[in-house]
């Protein structure tokens, strides 16, 4: 099923440590997104775009997590 992908290989490069973390905090941070999904040349994403939407993918899911938490910390304040 996972014949071509290959564990050590995972984010063994910086820029793709740099993708992974420009998508994550593009998502938690409120600002819009500076990035295309297919960026240009010139962007420091460019060939690691599914580590960029990876990012995007966990930082979506940090920022429910950290939501949730925010919604169950109110409730116990206020209620």
């Amino acid at each position: 099923m996972f014949e071509g992908i290959k564990p050590r290989t995972l984010l063994s490069t910086p820029e793709e440590w740099h993708a992974l973390v420009i998508g994550f905090f593009e998502v938690l941070c409120p600002w819009p997104a500076q990035y295309m999904v297919l960026p240009a040349e010139t962007s420091p994403v460019t060939g690691e775009e599914h580590y960029y939407l990876a990012g995007r993918g966990l930082g979506f899911i940090a920022l429910l997590l950290i939501l949730t938490v925010f919604a169950k910390l109110a409730k116990e304040v206020f209620l």
